[in-house]
């Protein structure tokens, strides 16, 4: 049976109404290509207007604020790092993820009975990608909860800055913290939420997929049955990890240069997003669990009983004297074959029940702790710190 949708076409990141308005204004393809003309538009969008409007408000370096806009270090990594990363991570998330589905069918992994119900999950999962109910909501929600709530009571910061001034009955914004409350910020927001609800889509599409009776193979030398392809699917998610972590680095800079803050003050923050971003990326494919951990009981069952056989019979020839008398025993491919045999028992034994690597783990946890570690300057001087580094290596 031929599937309608080609899996080459499969990508959760390529459509929607914001694809579409890139298309037509020339800022992407079909491919999600021109990323640097879209980098470029968007960032400056967000960025060159707080500048500007800075600058004419006398808040660019300096007057009575006490933090200036070219020295409000969060704002700078949320526009011109973090955000031009969420746009960079579409292209790298769609190029990495698009042979997924093709694993699915090359490795024989959906019965022939079940391709009707796998066809229905790739549509059923592009139609929620192409969803303009879906995006609507999302600009809703950065509007009336990302705005007016979590940036406002939790984000802020207490002090008169750039964008705001503080008063006794509340905070009063300038004409460059308006651009930035009602603009900027949204613009980077619906970025960060709109990647949240992809996660969702392909979450939605692999706890479907692990619905379907999969054709796995206990004894794949990768140990998940013939899932490991599913592990390599992580590192596309780097580019996002970084991104987090350079915001929430961000966001810690400010407070430790403007508010008396030091670094192990934020262990919360840092675990939180660390935690998020492995949760996020790496707990969709914990759907396969049940899949896997039946598979392996069937596989250790089956192998079991075929390793049971074949020793009796070892063990009856060779040492209960029931081997011909012109048999020799030096150089019999018998003993190979036990060899080989318990080689596959224990590819069985080992096999894991969720298609995740340590080198999955540590590489994304890495990508999200790199901004985060410069921030280890504020607590003490380069020469130190890199002192206190070989005295570790070496």
């Amino acid at each position: 049976m031929t599937l309608r949708s080609d899996p080459r076409d499969f990508s959760f990141v390529l459509g929607g109404p914001l694809f579409q308005l890139l298309r037509r204004a020339h800022l992407s393809d079909d491919a999600l290509m021109l990323v640097r003309q879209r980098v470029v538009v968007i960032a400056l969008l967000a960025w060159l207007p707080l500048l500007v409007l800075s600058a004419l408000e006398g808040h660019m370096l300096g007057g009575s604020v006490a933090i200036p806009f070219l020295l409000d270090v969060e704002a700078h990594v949320r526009f011109l790092v973090a955000m031009p990363l969420l746009i960079i991570a579409e292209l790298v998330v769609h190029r990495r993820m698009r042979p997924v589905v093709r694993q699915f069918l090359e490795r024989n992994l959906i019965p022939e009975s079940a391709m009707m119900r796998f066809e229905g999950v790739i549509e059923s999962a592009f139609r929620l990608r192409n969803s303009v109910l879906a995006e609507g909501l999302l600009i809703a929600f950065v509007y009336g909860v990302g705005i007016l709530i979590i940036w406002r009571q939790y984000v802020a910061l207490d002090a008169t800055t750039w964008y705001a001034t503080q008063f006794a009955e509340g905070s009063k914004l300038s004409l460059a913290g308006m651009w930035y409350c009602y603009v900027s910020l949204p613009i980077f927001q619906f970025l960060l939420v709109r990647w949240y609800f992809r996660l969702v889509i392909w979450t939605r599409f692999l706890w479907q997929v692990s619905h379907i009776e999969l054709s796995l193979i206990p004894m794949h030398p990768d140990r998940v049955g013939g899932l490991g392809f599913l592990a390599n699917t992580v590192f596309a998610f780097t580019v996002l990890a970084v991104a987090h972590g350079a915001l929430v680095a961000g966001q810690i800079a400010n407070r430790v240069f403007f508010a008396g803050a030091t670094l192990p003050d934020f262990k919360a923050e840092i675990a939180v997003v660390l935690i998020l971003m492995l949760c996020a990326v790496l707990g969709p494919l914990l759907v396969f669990a049940p899949q896997l951990a039946q598979a392996k009981r069937k596989g250790l069952r089956e192998y079991g009983t075929l390793a049971q056989r074949y020793v009796r019979e070892f063990d009856r020839k060779w040492l209960r004297g029931g081997a011909p008398a012109d048999e020799l025993f030096v150089g019999s491919a018998d003993i190979q074959s036990l060899a080989d045999l318990g080689n596959s028992y224990e590819v069985v034994r080992t096999m894991r029940i969720a298609p995740i690597t340590r080198d999955a783990v540590v590489g994304l946890a890495a990508a999200t702790l790199v901004p985060i570690v410069p921030l280890l300057l504020t607590m003490m001087p380069l020469e130190e710190l890199l002192k206190k580094l070989f005295a570790i290596l070496f």
